[in-house]
């Protein structure tokens, strides 16, 4: 079995994905959990392609309800440590601007903390719509811009080219041939918001304080917050309609036309 160790020698820790198991990823890693387990309903008996499935946590977690999952990455030692640490699901090295699926096949295409990545979003969704079938459902989660980078144009993470507000998932959505079917957001429950409170307001500003302008993995962590950081889990947090402009990502269920 991989240790959270060797996970971590064999994808960097740049902050372009996120890595169970690791201390100093852990808020991330359950925020995005959270999102998983709230959406694998929809993955149940179905063939589901997740495009960009990073460490391929999410990816087996589908696996344990779906029919058959396929997921793609563009990284050559992803997909590989994917092959390697979660054998029940089906990897393939792919460039997402071209879905290497036939028209029509796929279920469900799962698409979790990616799209923001992406240069030509709007070709992007036409190929999910391509290889899904008419009535399957496409799954999308990405941060809100409006409190992810709130105050720039340019997303805070390097990674990013495109962050999107509510109304602007809801209309690439729409224009792409899509009906939206829900969308919610996530924010922090009531574990998280005591964290919230006992730093000072933010738990999020807690981390970037001691990471920014560090490289990865150089931050000296202080050990009480480490410690805070580490005990989180994914039911620290909420998903609802509420206020979804505050929430801090969208997740947006989508059904092909």
């Amino acid at each position: 079995m991989t240790t959270p160790a060797t996970r971590a020698e064999a994808l960097h820790l740049t902050g372009e994905r996120t890595v169970p198991g690791i201390a100093v990823e852990n808020y991330w890693f359950r925020r995005h959990e959270a999102a998983y387990a709230a959406l694998l309903p929809y993955c149940a008996d179905a063939t589901v392609l997740e495009a960009g499935c990073g460490e391929g946590y999410g990816a087996g977690l589908i696996a344990t309800t779906a029919r058959r999952v396929l997921a793609l990455d563009y990284d050559v030692p992803t997909t590989e440590h994917v092959a390697r640490r979660y054998p029940e699901v089906a990897v393939a090295r792919a460039n997402l601007a071209y879905l290497p699926v036939r028209d029509a096949v796929v279920d469900v295409v799962a698409n979790f903390q990616v799209i923001e990545h992406l240069w030509d979003q709007s070709g992007f969704l036409a190929e999910c719509r391509r290889v899904l079938k008419p009535g399957g459902r496409l799954l999308v989660t990405t941060p809100n811009r409006l409190t992810f980078t709130p105050d720039s144009d340019t997303p805070l993470n390097p990674f990013h080219t495109r962050e999107l507000a509510p109304s602007e998932l809801a209309g690439l959505l729409t224009d792409a041939g899509f009906t939206v079917e829900s969308l919610h957001g996530l924010h922090h429950g009531e574990a998280v918001r005591a964290l919230d409170a006992r730093y000072g307001g933010s738990i999020i500003d807690a981390q970037l304080d001691v990471v920014m302008g560090k490289l990865p993995g150089q931050a000296v962590w202080p050990e009480a917050l480490l410690a805070d950081v580490a005990a989180i889990e994914a039911t620290g947090f909420d998903i609802h309609g509420d206020d979804l402009d505050a929430s801090l990502d969208l997740i947006a269920v989508a059904v092909r036309r």
